[in-house]
């Protein structure tokens, strides 16, 4: 699908401790969960002043008020992980009851910060976090997954048109699930080798790691831009960088990462396609004011290109509606 200007999208994938309780303790990472209260307003306001839209794509279990609303729209059908590991609703008994007493698994004044904020949109990261490309987990459950997350977003008036399927496990019977299910979008991933990876084993290769790393400052992959793809019945707005956190044993190389998403977000205006960039919110639990200022670089930088090439900022849903 052509377009006739370049566009901008960026989401953020919304998960708290939902999205990494598997691969750490809720104790190692406590300080930048709690950091998110503070990054999600400042987000939405630093994106304000530059009229820039964002797609928070949300772990359902976020939107739950409390515990007995989470059990009460958590579906019976729940992935069957053959490594259980993979599965949060073994911490269920672990959890706090609420946001007050426990904001590291309950987010739902900030959700309510977004949806009052007409300029972003609340998407899904799948109810539970799923994995769809993990052994044992069925397109049955995944389907439940979704209905799940469907239904306790309709409860607070949140309409869920776009997916980023966490880990980026894509799964193409999933995606015609989606479609079903009325979802209009999704988040793919670059169209390179090291980006291709099928499972949580795949994703952590060494290999691979590397040459993501290396492909954060230095052009490897391409400028990973694109037009709008149809891919069974959704729209493809694939990735094209993860924004790395500022790290300051590598702050040597930050300017380098910093130009390697201008040149991209350069290249998607000038040949008028889509440049999206993702990260998560609690990416700047750390080092936040270094991470800020990065994005309030790339915030200037789609200004510019905004008033040369027409370079428009758009939602996940935006963007497909508008076409």
């Amino acid at each position: 699908m052509k377009l006739d200007q370049g566009h901008l999208v960026i989401s953020l994938d919304f998960e708290l401790f939902w999205g990494v309780f598997d691969v750490r303790t809720l104790e190692s990472y406590k300080s930048q969960l709690e950091k998110v209260s503070e990054i999600v307003p400042r987000l939405l306001q630093l994106s304000d002043t530059y009229n820039i839209k964002l797609t928070f794509a949300t772990v359902g279990f976020l939107l739950a008020k409390n515990k007995e609303e989470l059990l009460q729209y958590s579906p019976k059908k729940k992935p069957n992980y053959s490594d259980a590991n993979f599965s949060p609703y073994r911490l269920f008994d672990a959890i706090g009851n609420n946001e007050t007493e426990d904001p590291y698994h309950y987010a739902t004044s900030l959700v309510e910060q977004i949806k009052q904020n007409d300029n972003h949109e609340i998407g899904s990261h799948t109810f539970c976090h799923y994995y769809c490309n993990e052994v044992g987990q069925t397109a049955e459950q995944f389907e439940a997954d979704l209905l799940a997350t469907i239904n306790i977003a309709k409860q607070q008036d949140i309409n869920i048109k776009s997916i980023v399927f966490p880990r980026n496990q894509i799964n193409e019977v999933y995606i015609k699930i989606c479609a079903k299910h009325g979802i209009l979008s999704y988040r793919g991933i670059e169209n390179h080798w090291m980006y291709n990876t099928n499972d949580t084993k795949q994703l952590g290769n060494t290999k691979h790691r590397i040459y993501r790393l290396l492909d954060a400052y230095l052009n490897i992959s391409g400028h990973n831009t694109h037009d709008l793809q149809m891919h069974h019945g959704l729209v493809n707005i694939a990735s094209s960088r993860f924004l790395r956190p500022y790290s300051s044993k590598l702050r040597f190389l930050e300017n380098l990462k910093i130009n390697r998403i201008k040149k991209g977000m350069t290249y998607a205006a000038k040949q008028k396609q889509v440049y999206h960039f993702w990260w998560h919110p609690h990416n700047f639990g750390q080092n936040t004011e270094e991470n800020f200022k990065a994005l309030e670089e790339l915030f200037n930088h789609y200004k510019t290109l905004n008033k040369t090439y027409n370079f428009n900022s758009k939602t996940m849903t935006n963007l497909v509606q508008y076409f």
